[in-house]
């Protein structure tokens, strides 16, 4: 690495690398999550593009000539007929749509759990709050890329699982139609609804992610990463740091503690993946069959990490709906747009609504922070409800219930639950004494 610096700044004439090789990087293991999300993305784009090779981003038919039995010389739509073929006839087929399956999942539940460390410790404090905003933005593309790359085997349970988007996407007053238009060609499925939807996962999506990542990453590079509180002064091999010096970050310094910890890190989570891709199954397309506009598949639900917008569907009542000028606000508007776009809303708001007077540096105990902690652990609770609304059909199949009480039940708690978690959260931690703790003595900014 010496080498190659000293390479490109004798013919550049700049010191391109020479600011970053000493970064610090903290040692806590949780800040890692984020490079599993990016490493997770690397994995997506990697065998997105073997998987993309072979392909059809068409519902024309075509004769099915491959090794599933029950659809050999049938006419079945392209893009059908092309998952079938890279999935049981291709080499290594069915192993990378598996690998793409899952890295996809860790994708979106890193991201996650990501922000759930960022929030509870406070690291999206000043001045760190534009980069929680793009934070959001990239949570809210993963669900995008995982949406869009939903509905393209184009079988049954995708198309009609698809279509729940497309409802809410066509509901949204004075936009319905023309974003219907835009994104999924007219109605859902028409002849240019998987090309639109092709092109959405393979390029526009995915290239406003990378974008995304390259701006979150700059800011985190430009504003020193967060460090967690220090119990005593530092000393380092540059001298002494006070505890309170926020001016510093102590830690690995990128070149070459870190690359190697980033490296472990990297074939940790494609070994996780493999192991995923290895044993466990995903989406059957040969089981659903390809998209029949005559039929519905008896069971229908999103993945997790949208089980909540559906929950919120299931749970709005039918009949709060109302017309304003002459504009209609439907339930599927109401409770999967308007309702889950608040959810975003107020989560890319957060730290805008309380703002800090002053610039932190030192991440903040959980523990000391009621007001916050009490909103997440509301926030958790009622995005947990609210997936489990989205299964109520199998709730009530569980319990031997129709799905109405159930409804009700759940309706009520996804108010009771929350508030009383938040409540009991913040009574809880309002009188503990932070000057107790061993971590951080100092009550920290809520």
């Amino acid at each position: 690495m010496g080498r190659l610096t000293a390479w490109v700044s004798e013919r550049f004439e700049t010191e391109v690398f020479e600011p970053y090789l000493g970064k610090s990087f903290p040692a806590e293991d949780s800040f890692l999550l984020g490079e599993v999300a990016l490493f997770s993305f690397v994995v997506l784009v990697l065998t997105g593009t073997y998987l993309g090779l072979f392909y059809i981003p068409s519902i024309e038919s075509v004769t099915y000539h491959g090794s599933v039995v029950r659809y050999q010389g049938q006419e079945l739509p392209g893009a059908f007929a092309s998952v079938l073929q890279l999935t049981y006839d291709v080499p290594f087929g069915m192993f990378v749509r598996r690998f793409h399956h899952w890295a996809a999942h860790i994708f979106v539940a890193s991201i996650a759990l990501h922000m759930l460390r960022v929030f509870f410790t406070g690291a999206y404090r000043k001045p760190r709050e534009a980069n929680w905003a793009v934070g959001v933005v990239l949570a809210a593309l993963a669900m995008l890329a995982a949406y869009t790359g939903y509905s393209l085997p184009f079988d049954e349970f995708a198309t009609t699982a698809t279509s729940i988007g497309f409802n809410l996407a066509s509901s949204i007053p004075l936009l319905g139609d023309f974003l219907a238009q835009l994104v999924f060609g007219g109605d859902y499925p028409t002849n240019t609804s998987i090309p639109r939807l092709y092109f959405l996962h393979v390029f526009v999506v995915p290239l406003l992610i990378a974008g995304f990542i390259a701006l979150h990453m700059a800011i985190l590079v430009h504003q020193k990463h967060t460090e967690a509180a220090r119990e005593d002064d530092v000393e380092t091999s540059r001298g002494t740091v006070e505890r309170d010096d926020g001016d510093v970050v102590i830690g690995l310094p990128a070149v070459p503690n870190q690359t190697a910890v980033s490296a472990v890190v990297f074939f940790l989570t494609v070994a996780t993946t493999s192991l995923l891709a290895g044993f466990l199954p995903v989406h059957n397309v040969a089981e659903y069959g390809p998209h029949d506009p005559a039929s519905t598949p008896a069971v229908i639900m999103p993945d997790w990490f949208l089980m909540w917008v559906y929950g919120f569907l299931k749970l709005w009542p039918t009949w709060l709906n109302f017309s304003v000028a002459g504009f209609h606000f439907s339930p599927e508007f109401l409770a999967g747009v308007g309702l889950s776009g608040l959810v975003f809303l107020a989560v890319f708001a957060w730290p805008f609504v309380r703002p800090q007077e002053r610039s932190v540096h030192f991440t903040a105990d959980p523990l000391a922070r009621p007001v916050a902690t009490a909103v997440g652990v509301a926030g958790v609770l009622m995005v947990m409800i609210a997936s489990i609304a989205g299964m109520n059909n199998l709730l009530a199949n569980l319990l031997g219930v129709g799905t109405g009480p159930v409804n009700t039940a759940l309706t009520i708690a996804i108010f009771v639950w929350p508030t009383a978690g938040a409540l009991a959260t913040y009574y809880a931690l309002r009188g503990d004494d932070p000057a107790d703790r061993t971590v951080d003595e100092r009550p920290a900014d809520d």
